[in-house]
C-alpha cells in the first residue's frame, strides 16, 4: 500500500446525466458539474483517470427502462471504461503509479476497489490499446465470432461496422482464422480503411445507392457468418445472402439506438427458411472466456497482426459531444476523451 507524494486537488469535474433524450442525444442531456474530491478507504485506490471510453451501448441506459444494462436516473455520474494511474493506494497489491483499467465514472478521478480494477503493461502497448483492440472491445469481438460465430476456414464472414472499434477487430480475427473477410461501412474512405488497414477482402459502402447488389456481389458464395452490430436495414438486406446453417452473433443494434420506433425487419423468414442461428451476445455473460480471448488478442498484436485506429477527443468538458459524434459515425475506429494533455 502506498500514498501519493503529488498534491492533488480538492475538486474534480464529472459528467451528469441531465435529461433524457427523445432521438439523439442533444447537448444538454450533459452536464458538467465540479464535486469535492473523494478520498479512498481502507482497501481502495483513487485513480487519476486519463482516457475514457465513449461506447454505444451508453445510450441504451439512457432510455426511460432497463436493457439488459439498468437505466441511469437523472442526476447519475456516467459511467464507461477508463485508462488510469493510481495516484492513492490503500489497497493491498496495488501501488502508486500502477496503470490500470476499469469501469469507472466519466470524471477526473475515481475511487475503486481492486476487483474492479486490471493492471495493465503500456511496455505491451500503449494505454489506449486496452480501451480497444486489447481491452473489452476486442475482448467482445473475439467472444461473439468464436464462441457465437464458429468461423470455419474458407467461410464467409460478413461484419457491419467494419470501420468501427469492433467491427475491425472482428474482421482480423477472421482472417486470422482462415476465412473471407467482408465489411460493411459508410462511406468510401471508412471502406477503404477497412481494406487497407485491417486487411479485410472486401467492403460495401451501406450509403452507396446500388449497396443490396454491390453487397451480394461481394458475397457470391453467400455469408457463412454475419457479425451484426447495426440490425436494421442493414440486416435485413443481409438476411437473404445467407448460407443455410448460418450464424448471426448480435453484437449491437446501434442504427437503433436513436430511434423513435424500432425498425421492423421484413425478411426475417429467411432465419426460417435457411435455419440459421441468431443470438444476442453480452460480454458481462461471458468472463470465464476472456483470459483465452485476452491471450489471442495479445499474441496478434505482438505478432504485428492485430490493427486499430483510434478519434481522441480533448478534455472531459468535450466528452458529451464526442459521445454524440460516435452515434453519428463520426469517429474511425475507437472513440476516446483524453482528460489531460499529459
Amino acid at each position: 500500500m502506498s500514498e501519493s507524494k503529488t498534491t492533488l486537488p480538492t475538486a474534480q469535474r464529472q459528467v451528469i446525466y441531465a435529461k433524457r433524450p427523445h432521438g439523439t442525444p442533444t447537448l444538454d442531456c450533459f452536464r458538467i458539474a465540479t464535486v469535492p474530491l473523494d478520498t479512498p478507504s481502507e482497501g481502495q485506490v483513487l485513480v487519476r483517470n486519463d482516457v475514457l471510453s465513449v461506447d454505444p451501448y451508453i445510450r441504451m441506459r439512457m432510455e426511460e427502462k432497463d436493457s439488459y444494462a439498468p437505466v441511469m436516473a437523472i442526476g447519475d455520474v456516467f459511467v464507461g471504461r477508463t485508462v488510469g494511474q493510481v495516484v492513492q493506494s490503500r489497497a493491498p497489491g496495488f501501488a502508486t503509479g500502477d496503470w490500470v483499467v476499469g469501469r469507472l465514472g466519466w470524471q477526473d478521478f475515481s475511487v475503486a476497489a481492486p476487483a474492479d480494477l486490471q493492471k495493465i503493461d503500456l511496455a505491451a502497448a500503449p494505454a489506449t490499446a486496452y480501451l480497444g483492440a486489447l481491452g473489452s472491445t476486442g475482448i467482445t469481438a473475439w467472444v461473439g465470432l468464436m464462441e457465437f460465430g464458429r468461423p470455419q476456414r474458407g467461410e464467409t464472414v460478413l461484419v457491419s461496422a467494419a470501420s468501427g472499434a469492433v467491427g475491425s477487430v472482428v474482421g482480423q480475427i477472421a482472417k486470422l482464422h482462415g476465412c473471407r473477410a467482408v465489411g460493411v461501412a459508410g462511406g468510401a474512405a471508412k471502406c477503404a480503411l477497412v481494406r487497407e488497414a485491417y486487411g479485410f477482402d472486401e467492403c460495401v459502402d451501406y450509403k452507396a445507392p446500388d449497396f443490396a447488389a454491390a453487397l451480394a456481389r461481394a458475397v457470391p458464395n453467400g455469408v457463412d457468418v454475419y457479425f451484426d452490430n447495426v440490425g436494421g436495414p442493414i440486416l435485413d438486406t443481409v438476411l437473404p445472402l445467407l448460407n443455410n446453417f448460418s450464424r448471426i452473433p448480435v453484437c449491437g443494434l446501434v442504427s437503433q439506438y436513436n430511434a423513435t420506433e424500432p425498425y421492423g425487419v421484413k425478411n426475417l423468414r429467411e432465419i426460417f427458411n435457411r435455419r440459421v442461428t441468431m443470438r444476442g451476445f453480452v460480454l458481462s455473460d461471458h468472463k470465464a472466456l476472456w483470459p483465452e480471448a485476452t491471450r489471442a488478442l495479445a499474441e496478434a498484436y505482438a505478432a504485428g497482426r492485430l490493427h486499430y485506429r483510434e478519434t481522441i477527443a480533448e478534455g472531459l468538458e468535450n466528452a458529451p459531444q464526442a459521445f454524440i459524434d460516435m452515434l453519428a459515425g463520426a469517429n474511425v475506429g475507437k472513440q476516446l476523451v483524453r482528460l489531460r494533455p499529459d
